[in-house]
């Protein structure tokens, strides 16, 4: 084992890389619980998801600890998770197991653009500042829903929104999950996150605002059933076949190439992993990441996709894919502990949810804000996700203006085929689908 991740090479150990997979998973184990919470919106089991989630997380994980060598660990994505809940389903009406199909169908075809080399085509043909403004867009997204799913705001007659009762119990404890969260995070606590939401679970049940587990059985537990969500993603297969899903798959499938792109290069910077600035087994990884996905879709859970959280561990002395194999392994053990989502309710997700919207928004940094032609499609990109509670309608209405706004700067030949093919299909999105 040693020999195969190359321990001696990369300067590590056993005790170093099992402290950096804990570490990994303590900094990302939010996702077993805030997961279900998002998909059973849908009408999804939250037993089978919250399964789904753990087993979708762990075999990722191996596949990019085994395949593709790198401390980075995978589980369902967050913002891909909140487009099929609150997008594809709520919004667009689809069913969850035709949202799961066009999840399996774009792990599929990522699949197929990584094993032909056309992955560097599809990341080349999109600018950077949409990419950056897609994460950002999301991010406010993210959090909107967290601050509307815990009462901190509320829809208004008058002016649309407002600020919700800031005096009642469940508002205030969502509240304080959010500073404490926040100080967490500020003091450097890799898995803030996660302490924040058990911090603020613990607070709710000292006040009798969430119900306390009674005995071991309310903490540990067999392992819930996938029965209400295996195998509806091939079942509903045929179902794809429309103008919406192909919008819906696209969306997918450009989210979690990006997400991934972006998270494998931060991760391999960090633990030193480049090479002449490239990455290393780039194509395994990216394999790893799409495989992982179609794995999940089967057994029922939105996309799956590497974790910027893998830097926690990075920052601990990760340097291999063991790693991942160990954070795997965590997530299996978790799938006996699904009592635990009894006491996991919207105010103990809602700090989660805000506290990654932060994190995502900081893309906006690196944005071309001073070109007018790239600030334009960005700034609606972003704007347009949270106001019309739609990920696909933030990016389609991004991807419109971008070419229009280059042409008219006479910067026509900057601009991929690939993106005047996307501008035709969200032209032809709205006219038909709105």
């Amino acid at each position: 084992m040693k020999k195969y991740f190359q321990f001696e090479e990369l300067g590590t150990n056993y005790k170093t890389e099992f402290m950096a997979g804990l570490t990994t998973f303590l900094a990302m184990a939010y996702i077993l619980f805030v997961n279900p919470s998002v998909l059973g919106e849908t009408g999804m089991d939250q037993g089978a998801v919250f399964a789904a989630t753990a087993i979708a997380a762990a075999v990722g994980s191996l596949f990019m600890g085994f395949i593709a060598k790198y401390p980075v660990v995978l589980a369902p994505g967050m913002g891909l998770n909140a487009f099929f809940a609150y997008t594809v389903v709520l919004t667009f009406g689809i069913p969850w197991e035709t949202a799961l199909a066009g999840v399996l169908a774009s792990g599929i075809i990522f699949i197929v653009l990584t094993l032909t080399g056309l992955r560097e085509k599809v990341i080349n043909a999109i600018p950077s500042s949409l990419k950056l403004a897609v994460g950002a867009g999301i991010g406010l997204f993210i959090a909107f829903i967290g601050l509307q799913n815990s009462g901190i705001v509320i829809s208004d007659p008058s002016t649309m929104l407002a600020l919700g009762d800031i005096t009642s119990p469940t508002v205030l404890l969502a509240v304080f999950g959010v500073v404490v969260s926040v100080i967490l995070l500020t003091l450097g606590i890799k898995a803030g996150i996660f302490y924040g939401m058990i911090i603020t679970a613990v607070t709710g049940m000292v006040f009798g605002l969430i119900g306390v587990p009674t005995g071991v059985d309310g903490i540990v537990s067999g392992v819930p059933s996938l029965a209400p969500t295996f195998g509806q993603a091939f079942l509903h297969f045929g179902d794809i076949f429309t103008l919406e899903m192909l919008v819906v798959i696209l969306t997918f499938l450009f989210v979690d190439f990006f997400d991934t792109a972006g998270t494998l290069v931060a991760v391999a910077s960090q633990a030193g992993l480049m090479k002449d600035n490239k990455l290393p087994r780039a194509g395994k990884a990216l394999f790893a990441d799409s495989a992982a996905t179609v794995v999940g879709a089967a057994v029922g859970t939105s996309t799956t996709t590497s974790y910027v959280e893998s830097t926690a561990g990075v920052g601990v002395g990760g340097r291999t894919g063991f790693t991942a194999v160990v954070a795997a392994g965590f997530f299996l053990l978790s799938l006996f502990f699904s009592p635990l989502l009894s006491i996991i309710t919207n105010e103990v997700t809602a700090p989660a949810l805000i506290i990654v919207g932060v994190m995502m928004a900081t893309a906006l940094k690196s944005i071309e804000w001073d070109e007018f032609e790239i600030a334009v499609p960005a700034f609606l990109t972003v704007l347009m996700m949270p106001l019309t509670y739609s990920i696909a309608t933030g990016i389609a209405i991004g991807f419109i203006f971008y070419p229009i706004t280059m042409i008219v700067k006479g910067r026509a030949k900057e601009i991929h085929p690939i993106m005047y093919g996307l501008f035709v299909v969200f032209i032809l999105y709205f006219i038909f689908l709105k």
